[in-house]
């Protein structure tokens, strides 16, 4: 199982919209996904049609519920949830008094229910402690970017956590993806961030980027993914473009595992 925390403090990048179409259109390839909302904000449970006011991962990291208890199955084709609710703002606190703070998601993710193929985590725009839980359960970051140079600039705190994570909590994390977000095709500046993006990132900025798209937009008010609300839409294609780029990683993954 590829699990995956997509993150970055700045808010607006695209994280949650990308956290609910890529898993759906990862979905539509036959993978089985479970997200797992770890924002208080609760967007992700939103987006998918989920009443955040109902038990979710707050239960399962603060109370021991099992994560089966929790779970939201089947919010869109091959897609399982692990909702947020308000509630979860308390557990920033609450974790700082806890013994092993670092590792309560990690711990309470051993304990899943089903076999899937990719965990994908929505972080919180912050890098605190539910974030850190992020990244000390994940094997890998993807990191959405707005293609604008104000984000390019809130990348170096991330970065830098990152680090830390590594060495204190997780070595085996890595950047496996930075995902373009909100591209304008005919404004100069958004090819500008992306060929800065890939100067720093390599082959690890993903080809395909996400097109400003009111659909997109439109989609979270009708509790479904693009995929489900306009099929044929650009946000659709694209999403469904990432997922392959996504899918074509396995192959690599496999290779580094048994070498």
């Amino acid at each position: 199982m590829r699990t995956i925390a997509l993150t970055n403090q700045k808010g607006g990048t695209g994280k949650t919209t990308t956290a609910a179409n890529l898993s759906a259109a990862l979905g539509e390839r036959k993978r089985r996904v479970l997200l797992v909302d770890l924002d208080p904000q609760s967007h992700l449970t939103a987006h998918l049609g989920v009443d955040p006011d109902g038990r979710g991962v707050y239960d399962v990291l603060m109370a021991g519920a099992p994560p089966a208890d929790v779970l939201r199955e089947d919010v869109c084709p091959g897609v399982d949830l692990l909702p947020s609710g308000l509630e979860l703002a308390a557990a920033e606190v609450e974790l700082a008094q806890e013994v092993g703070r670092e590792l309560v998601l990690r711990k309470a993710l051993a304990a899943l229910p089903r076999e899937y193929d990719y965990l994908l985590v929505d972080c919180s725009p912050s890098l605190g402690l539910l974030t850190v839980n992020a990244l000390a359960a994940a094997g890998e970051v993807f990191i959405p970017v707005q293609a604008e140079w104000l984000a390019l600039r809130a990348l170096g705190q991330l970065l830098e956590t990152l680090a830390v994570v590594r060495d204190r909590l997780n070595p085996e994390l890595e950047i496996t993806g930075v995902i373009v977000c909100m591209f304008k095709a005919r404004r100069v500046l958004c090819g500008e961030v992306v060929e800065a993006l890939r100067e720093h990132f390599g082959r690890r900025v993903f080809r395909t980027v996400i097109r400003e798209n009111i659909r997109l937009a439109e989609a979270p008010s009708r509790g479904v993914p693009i995929t489900i609300y306009d099929t044929g839409s650009r946000g659709a294609e694209d999403y469904r473009a990432l997922a392959r780029e996504v899918t074509a990683q396995e192959r690599r993954q496999g290779r580094r595992e048994r070498s």
